[in-house]
């Protein structure tokens, strides 16, 4: 294969994948169906594999196809890169963020290494701690940035609420603590609103509950799950492949939505802040939530 790749026919093949449909692929691209579906006809031509199968409405990637899109990935992010690093009007400086552990797992890996990728010249400090921390951090800036979960606190000029989410009951997939006479709870500290959420809501249904662990650590409560120990409250979008989500068939009341807000500092006005925000924002409207999660 002697032809260089098209990037832009990469970034199409990206979108294909990642939305499953040439229709959904061309709207985020901004190209007509036909230029999308000639693009991949190139693209297939070029690298002498076929990279797409129809699987009735959708289209999903072949094994070449998966192998490309790793390599499509690294191109584009390194032509990212290499783009930004020699912009003459490239931002440096430093951004301090600050968020729960709740969030960090799903936020840190994916939102900041591509915020690196087109922004090399920007460190980022990252704080974790409740969000009552954080909105007092902000408040005195000693954060520029900060993402909470929602609440009394945040109802004012600083908050800016950038996703909802169902907030539901979780155990481990793999054991039965539920069924206890006395639901054994892993929390938040006191001031964690999702555990007024959740004792409020078991109080009320006149479910007997008893307070098991407390930490203000998210991995110490999903640690407690995982075990077989105790059941915990998450956002629909932390759930994994090894939960069990509990509702009124096992006898759990509805739990109100989690919101999301950021918080900004009043002297975090400057282009580095609103860039990381802006890709924030944009960020959690992609965060798809994980669909394989056990069932009883």
């Amino acid at each position: 294969m002697n032809a260089l790749l098209d990037l832009d026919q990469l970034r199409t093949f990206i979108a294909i994948a990642e939305t499953g449909s040439f229709t959904k692929a061309a709207e985020q691209v901004n190209k007509t169906q036909s230029a999308v579906s000639m693009q991949m006809r190139r693209l297939e031509e070029r690298i002498g594999q076929t990279i797409f199968v129809r699987d009735g409405r959708q289209s999903r990637v072949t094994d070449a196809g998966v192998r490309l899109l790793d390599y499509a990935r690294r191109m584009l992010s390194l032509n990212a890169e290499t783009v930004a690093a020699f912009s003459a009007d490239a931002m440096s400086g430093t951004v301090r963020l600050g968020l729960p552990d709740d969030y960090a797992p799903r936020l840190l890996p994916t939102v900041l290494a591509s915020f690196a990728t087109t922004h090399p010249n920007i460190e980022i400090e990252v704080v974790c701690e409740q969000s009552s921390c954080i909105h007092r951090r902000i408040q005195d800036s000693r954060l520029d940035l900060g993402i909470v979960t929602h609440g009394d606190r945040t109802r004012e000029k600083h908050g800016r609420i950038i996703r909802s989410e169902p907030l539901l009951w979780v155990s481990s997939a793999h054991h039965s603590v539920h069924c206890q006479s006395t639901i054994p709870l892993a929390l938040g500290t006191k001031t964690c609103s999702w555990r007024a959420c959740a004792t409020t809501a078991l109080a009320k249904a006149g479910k007997k509950y008893r307070i098991a662990y407390v930490s203000s650590s998210a991995a110490a409560h999903t640690g407690a799950v995982m075990a077989g120990l105790a059941i915990s409250v998450l956002p629909e979008s932390a759930l994994t492949s090894d939960m069990r989500v509990l509702g009124p068939r096992e006898g759990f009341p509805e739990l109100p939505h989690c919101d999301i807000a950021m918080l900004r500092s009043e002297n975090s006005q400057e282009r580095i802040h609103n860039a990381l925000a802006a890709h924030i924002v944009n960020a959690l409207d992609n965060v798809s939530c994980n669909s394989k999660v056990a069932a009883e």
